[in-house]
């Protein structure tokens, strides 16, 4: 009985042994194929969207160009006249603005800039922060209450050169006027998000009030890749 039974334990066996070879032993389940990244094809230096625009008291002027109007490059008017191509934030006004094409990195020196209508010594000041996912911002110091060693840090302060009709590029610091920020003084890598905020130090009234917005260029930059 013992050789039967050790027997029939081992036909059974054999049996099981030969259908696992014939249907094959269960493998694990594979994987999907990663998903592709698709980078954008445009080559677009300047602010593509608007997130958001809360204005503040003394705004209105430009409005009937927006969004468009802070999309786009810069239209300068020199050191003797500010532009009219501009958003007047008003009095704490702020804004948001997205880059889909080309985003902000570190790299040598200035990485953004952000023009205004300043002209002379006439200044009006805003806090500029930036963001990769828009929701965690880093400010840049700024302090628009020290006018005697020219607002450092805030955006507002220097005059615009560039506009399309001069041929000025305004992705170069060093002739397209505008303020620059430097990722480096954050320790930040790279944004896609610039939110400007109106510092609240500057002249209001009418239509016209606080940081006057006319756009913002990517001086370092890489194309935005997402995955699809």
């Amino acid at each position: 009985m013992r050789k039967h039974g050790t027997l029939a334990r081992w036909r059974a066996c054999l049996s099981m042994c030969l259908l696992a070879a014939g249907c094959g032993a269960p493998s694990e389940e594979e994987e999907d194929p990663p998903a592709p990244v698709v980078c954008a094809s445009e080559n677009n230096p300047f602010a593509d969207k608007v997130v958001s625009f809360t204005p503040g008291d003394s705004s209105g002027f430009g409005q009937d160009g927006f969004p468009s109007i802070v999309l786009g490059p810069p239209r300068g008017g020199g050191s003797g006249m500010g532009s009219l191509d501009v958003l007047s934030l008003g009095e704490r006004g702020e804004i948001v603005l997205e880059l889909t094409d080309i985003g902000v990195v570190d790299g040598p020196g200035v990485d953004l800039l952000v023009f205004e209508n300043a002209f002379g010594n006439y200044a009006e000041t805003a806090f500029v922060d930036v963001s990769e996912d828009g929701k965690t911002w880093h400010a840049f110091p700024c302090d628009p209450t020290d006018r005697a060693h020219g607002y450092p840090g805030c955006a507002g302060v220097k005059p615009v050169f560039s506009t399309p009709e001069n041929g000025i590029s305004p992705t170069d610091p060093s002739v397209a006027g505008g303020d620059g920020f430097d990722l480096s003084t954050l320790g930040v890598a790279r944004a896609r998000f610039i939110r400007i905020r109106d510092s609240g130090q500057n002249g209001y009234g009418f239509s016209s009030g606080g940081f006057d917005l006319d756009a913002v260029a990517v001086v370092n930059g890489s194309p935005i890749c997402e995955w699809k």
